[in-house]
């Protein structure tokens, strides 16, 4: 059986996975790529990557979606609590008719997977501030980085804002604490990251530019401002530096990898960007155990 979808306007520009999944069915991005592959998903009647972007108008075809994953209708979503709901209500820097900015915790993922039930989306999805609107995720920030974190309240906020994004068009700067002793105070990172992805070896070019706010033998406090946005790159190119950040236990040495360090020492500091020549910036606070981190280690402590 094909059931054939008709691309809305509201569904102008996105990925054809992301609205498989908003539109005809939740199921795991892996089965959603392989039903591409083997054409039991087509795009115009034509085979297409995960990451191909639809239009207004296009006709998507699926065959026999439904029938084939049943199970997957029964997934249950995480259902906050009242006290985990005024809980995230205060982290929230700003919140106008278009989106909301708030100061993400560490150790909270945006949205929910495999290996993490509780997300941000599900918690303030269930907050007074969406009633039953749907909040839009429109950037990335790992579990355990804290910091500027941006939900659209709508999806014509979340398309433009997305769009800048990928425009490189938002700026974004960020701290970070990592080991040892940075040697230049400034300068531009630039590396050739490798991802998998399906088994497929990626290379991907990034760049940062960073400054070097204090350091001694032991440590550096570290401002960075990605120009691109690879996954885990700033993580990823101070371990290739050799100053992995403290608390990372994924990016790091064995002579560093002290578990006890339990809180990644990278926040998401200030966000800038420009909507219809109105100019948006916004900073958050570092968190508690950052800044005690800081004055253990014996760096001057920055108004941040």
């Amino acid at each position: 059986m094909i059931k054939t979808y008709k691309v809305d306007e509201q569904f102008n520009n996105m990925r054809i996975d992301r609205f498989i999944k908003k539109k005809i069915k939740d199921i795991p991005q892996a089965l959603i790529e392989k039903c591409l592959r083997n054409g039991k998903i087509k795009l115009n009647n034509k085979k297409v990557k995960s990451s191909t972007r639809i239009i207004f108008g296009d006709a998507i075809n699926a065959h026999n979606l439904y029938l084939k994953n049943k199970i997957n209708s029964n997934k249950v979503k995480f259902l906050p609590s009242q006290e985990v709901i005024k809980s995230t209500e205060k982290m929230i820097i700003d919140n106008n008719d278009d989106f909301i900015v708030l100061n993400k915790s560490s150790g909270i993922s945006v949205q929910g997977g495999t290996k993490s039930k509780k997300n941000l989306i599900d918690i303030i999805s269930k907050s007074k501030i969406f009633n039953d609107d749907k909040p839009f995720p429109v950037h990335r920030l790992d579990k355990d980085t804290s910091g500027v974190f941006i939900i659209a309240k709508h999806r014509k906020c979340a398309q433009l804002l997305t769009s800048l994004f990928r425009l490189r068009k938002v700026h974004k700067t960020y701290l970070a604490l990592c080991h040892g002793e940075v040697e230049k105070n400034s300068g531009i990172l630039i590396h050739d990251l490798v991802r998998y992805e399906n088994g497929k070896k990626i290379i991907e070019k990034a760049e940062t530019i960073y400054k070097v706010l204090d350091k001694n033998l032991m440590c550096t406090l570290i401002e960075m401002r990605p120009i691109t946005g690879r996954k885990h790159q700033l993580r990823k190119q101070l371990f290739a530096l050799g100053h992995p950040i403290f608390g990372d236990q994924k990016y790091n040495f064995k002579v560093f990898n002290n578990k006890s360090d339990k809180n990644l020492m990278l926040h998401s500091y200030e966000l800038k960007f420009m909507i219809n020549k109105k100019k948006y910036k916004y900073n958050a606070l570092l968190p508690e155990y950052f800044k005690r981190f800081i004055n253990i280690k014996r760096l001057k402590f920055l108004n941040f």
